[in-house]
């Protein structure tokens, strides 16, 4: 196998044959980064054998030695201002996932590195503990996750999760949950006792029932009836759980909107809210080749939805926007989903946390407060 080094500012790369479990098969060009490493399979493109292994990549783990923990936003579109990522990449391979740019900052590429080369924050547990820690914390509700999925794959053997949980039950800080994963049930020993103070909140987003769909969209998540087996297991613990269709995708899955919201409704989820697909950046090039490849015949079709949605572009970012869209099919998405949401008796509001039970916790280093 050998490599070429290339210009290719604007280009994007495509892989080798079929990538087998992977929401993305293209590498889309790094804008930061000028000069890039290309492989170049000009040399085996005979040898079937060793390109099917190239069509099955494996997910690496490197670490991440971030020094701090809980990031901090003033968006207006975001009901929360903290919140804690204890992964960078995502092996879910979610192939609209907003968050794929992140890893350009890495020099990496928003395709498939961003879900095959997953950073873990071995020391976040740590890093929280000292946060909280800190005489000038005013204790506020801090979500798990604001970008990657924190019960992605990875957390089954790595637990940063569950470490960072085990922290906020220990001194009752008020927390939320955002997640595609079923195995957000594993830690309901550590998020029971939170619900007494009324500081949790979890919220699993079902993009669609149907597990064909949800395979080929997400290929590495949990399936949806696991989730909702998760939400039904979380209300039976007297866990506050909400439902999030997120994204809405016009023309694949806005007409599951009744159905997503009923079944998650029977579940026991109590509040329910959506998103319209983003395509920031590099996302684009990743979701339209992995839509023009997973649905040929559709895909036109589909793109000039979300461009209806869009004033005629893939994407808006302007706050007040960037989350619901405009225009005609926008408004009959948001009627929609109010419509459902009303009828099916969902809560009208997102359940409020308390942090009056917040307890300090004692530094990593051990040190007490004098005060």
């Amino acid at each position: 196998r050998l490599i070429r080094v290339i210009r290719c500012r604007g280009a994007m790369l495509a892989m080798p044959g079929s990538i087998k479990g992977r929401g993305a098969a293209v590498q889309p060009a790094n804008p930061y980064v000028a000069v890039r490493v290309e492989d170049d399979f000009e040399h085996v493109a005979e040898d079937a054998e060793y390109l099917a292994q190239l069509g099955r990549p494996p997910t690496e783990y490197f670490p991440d030695e971030s020094q701090s923990i809980v990031t901090e936003n003033d968006s207006p579109d975001i009901s929360f201002r903290y919140s804690i990522n204890p992964y960078r990449g995502c092996s879910h391979g979610c192939s609209y996932c907003y968050a794929r740019p992140y890893h350009e900052y890495l020099g990496l590429s928003a395709g498939l590195d961003f879900e095959t080369k997953v950073f873990v924050k071995y020391r976040a547990a740590e890093l929280l503990r000292d946060f909280l820690a800190r005489p000038v914390w005013k204790p506020e509700t801090i979500v798990f996750s604001g970008v990657t999925d924190c019960y992605q794959p990875a957390e089954r053997e790595f637990r940063v999760t569950r470490g960072c949980l085990e922290v906020a039950a220990e001194c009752r800080q008020p927390i939320g949950i955002i997640t595609k994963n079923a195995l957000v049930t594993r830690d309901i020993d550590l998020l029971q006792p939170l619900t007494e103070h009324n500081a949790v909140c979890v919220s699993l987003s079902i993009t669609t029932l149907d597990p064909k769909l949800a395979r080929m969209m997400e290929p590495r998540t949990s399936s949806p009836e696991a989730r909702l087996r998760a939400i039904r297991e979380l209300t039976a613990a007297g866990i506050a759980t909400n439902v999030m269709t997120a994204p809405i995708i016009p023309g694949l899955n806005d007409n599951e909107i009744p159905a997503i919201l009923a079944a998650a409704r029977e579940a026991g989820a109590q509040w329910a809210g959506y998103v319209l697909l983003k395509l920031p950046t590099t996302v684009r090039d990743v979701f339209t080749d992995w839509l023009r490849r997973t649905y040929p015949d559709r895909a036109e079709r589909i793109e000039s939805l979300i461009r209806s949605t869009r004033s005629g572009r893939l994407n808006d970012s302007q706050f007040g926007r960037r989350q619901v869209g405009t225009g005609k099919h926008a408004e009959l998405i948001a009627d929609t989903f109010r419509i459902w949401k009303h009828k099916l008796g969902f809560t009208d509001e997102h359940p409020k946390l308390t942090a009056d039970a917040f307890i300090p916790p004692r530094p990593s280093k051990g040190q007490l407060q004098l005060f």
